[in-house]
């Protein structure tokens, strides 16, 4: 198989099908292979290949130098990746889990975000921290959290979340690539999900790193998700349109800086705009993106902006998650409100 034409010029690069996990895989191997500068560190990242084996094999190829078993110390971790980059490596860290993360938001804050500023733009450091988030998967506690909102806060910080694997291959050679330290939030219960990936196509060519984009077109609403939502927004889009409404749904892919610019152009033609996230809505990136749009397009709206999120509690047992998480029948209920107005 062979990729559609860019620009008029067909593409001789060859697709393959796989899950967004191995998309992942390939990206960090690619990665690895381009700038010997590039280290991939983490609690079982090596011989193990990680809990969700997305460094699968790397260890084995690049050796225990570039992929490195770290011990449990999440603050050790991103600490050491700080002084790594500040001699001129590319640190990857992978946090095992969302949860896990927050032993870590020290270092993350006051140095690595901070470090470029602090020193007058003399010190880059170009980390990239890697945290599988959100629920969907039957976890324990500490192991389903949506931290996004924390350190989309935080300046200093990029913040990008990929949603099928060509953005997760793509995404994921590009916040190494930067300069800017990039936390890379991966949807978990997405891992196991296909799509066409280009793998050899030049990172050039690529969409931004830091871009909204929109993946459905339509006329009556607007939807805005990212992560593991969009595949929900999506679903949404295709049961509405058997009640012919044709939803607009744009994955903002990049959550600091937000990429408003698709999102108003959208909302200013559609008048009307839903945003989802798993995250609790309490001053959630949802109010953020809601106050965003009502700023900049009041006098298009024909309704108010509603958020579709978590609830605003700590994130249930697994046997009750799926009440907890936003899905098709709440995604649509908030249309149709938009519409009663």
């Amino acid at each position: 198989m062979t990729a559609p034409t860019r620009g008029g010029k067909p593409q001789n690069n060859p697709v393959e099908t796989i899950t967004l996990g191995k998309a992942l895989n390939h990206g960090l191997r690619r990665a690895l292979e381009n700038d010997p500068k590039v280290v991939i560190m983490g609690e079982d990242v090596g011989k193990l290949g990680g809990v969700f084996r997305i460094t699968d094999g790397l260890q084995k190829d690049f050796g225990e130098d570039r992929v490195i078993d770290t011990p449990l110390a999440e603050s050790g971790i991103i600490g050491t990746a700080v002084g790594l980059a500040i001699r001129g490596y590319r640190p990857v860290c992978e946090i095992q889990f969302d949860g896990f993360v927050f032993p870590a938001f020290d270092q993350i804050v006051t140095q690595v975000a901070k470090m470029h500023y602090r020193s007058l733009g003399k010190v880059k450091v170009p980390i990239v921290i890697r945290i599988p988030y959100g629920g969907g998967i039957g976890a324990v506690e500490h192991h389903s959290e949506s931290p996004e909102a924390l350190f989309a806060h935080t300046p200093g910080l990029k913040v990008v979340t990929c949603a099928n694997p060509t953005d997760a291959y793509v995404m994921i050679q590009q916040a190494i690539a930067s300069d800017d330290p990039v936390i890379f939030f991966e949807p978990k219960r997405r891992y196991w999900e296909k799509g066409p990936v280009e793998l050899d196509a030049p990172l050039s060519g690529a969409y931004p790193l830091h871009a909204s984009r929109l993946i459905r077109p339509g006329t009556h609403a607007t939807v805005l998700a990212y992560g593991p939502m969009v595949k929900t927004a999506l679903d949404a889009a295709t049961a509405a349109a058997e009640d012919g409404r044709e939803l607009e749904v744009i994955d903002l892919r990049t959550l600091s800086p937000l990429d408003m610019a698709p999102v108003f152009e959208s909302v200013r033609r559609t008048g009307r705009c839903v945003v989802v996230h798993e995250a609790p809505g309490n001053v959630g990136l949802g109010a953020e993106i809601a106050a965003r749009v009502t700023e900049e397009c009041f006098y298009s709206l024909e309704a108010p902006v509603l958020r579709v999120s978590g609830y605003d509690i700590p994130y249930p047992a697994a046997r009750v998650e799926e009440e907890y998480l936003p899905d098709l029948d709440r995604l649509l209920d908030a249309v149709d409100r938009t519409f009663g107005w």
